[in-house]
């Protein structure tokens, strides 16, 4: 297995409400040249988590990180128009994504929880991710 030092959170850049599926970003993904989908986890719309790339592998999610890390996207990002990017996750999406990263920083001990944004000129994910997962890194430290 890989060595994960790195939890990368990322949106689809795609419209609020918009449903993407893992089969439409692999194709798209692969229209670009890649080796299939860059990210190993999708959180849909109604926050069921789907597998992306096998975790064994570096994804294509984050230039100059993807070796050591995990990618992590949720459906959205984008005002509904298209034009804007925004923080669009439902509760449902911000439940998964919650407990999605905590089983991830248990199963990768010393990882640390990021957004895209923190490594590129990016607004992606649309919030603050290092501050909004604090909580996980004090909540896996303090339960060991």
């Amino acid at each position: 297995m890989r060595k994960i030092t790195e939890i990368i959170v990322h949106c689809t850049a795609t419209p609020a409400g918009l449903p993407v599926t893992v089969e439409q970003i692999d194709a798209y993904h692969r229209s670009l040249g890649w080796a299939g989908i860059g990210y190993h986890y999708l959180i849909d719309l109604k926050g069921q988590i789907h597998k992306g790339r096998d975790i064994r592998r570096p994804g294509a999610h984050c230039r100059g990180h993807n070796a050591h890390s995990i990618g992590v996207a949720y459906v959205g990002g984008l005002s509904p128009d298209g034009r804007q990017a925004c923080d669009t996750r439902t509760d449902a999406q911000r439940l998964a994504m919650a407990a999605l990263l905590k089983r991830l920083h248990r199963e990768f001990p010393g990882s640390t929880i990021c957004g895209h944004r923190d490594f590129a000129a990016k607004a992606c994910p649309c919030f603050d991710a290092r501050e909004e997962y604090r909580f996980i890194d004090n909540f896996v430290t303090l339960a060991e």
